[in-house]
C-alpha cells in the first residue's frame, strides 16, 4: 500500500473512531453505532483501496478457479 493511502486512511479511521465516540457520548445506541462504524469504514475502503490486497484476493480466487477446472467439480 502506498504511504499516501496508507496515511489518508489511519486519518479517515481516526475521524471515524471520532465521530463514532462523539455519537456514544451523544446518547445513540451501540448498533446505531456500529452501523455508522460499518458504513464509514466502507466508504473509506472506496476512497482509499488496498491495490495489494485486492491483487492477493484476485489471484487466491484464480487459483481456486484453476483447481476446481482440473479437479473436475
Amino acid at each position: 500500500m502506498d504511504d499516501t493511502v496508507r496515511l489518508n486512511k489511519i486519518k479517515g479511521l481516526e475521524a471515524i473512531k471520532a465521530e463514532a465516540m462523539r455519537r456514544a457520548d451523544k446518547g445513540e445506541d451501540a448498533f446505531q453505532v456500529r452501523n455508522f462504524i460499518d458504513e464509514a469504514q466502507k466508504e473509506l475502503a472506496y476512497e482509499n483501496p488496498d491495490e495489494d490486497a485486492m491483487k492477493k484476493a484476485l489471484n487466491a480466487t484464480m487459483a481456486y478457479k484453476k483447481s476446481v477446472q482440473v479437479g473436475g467439480l
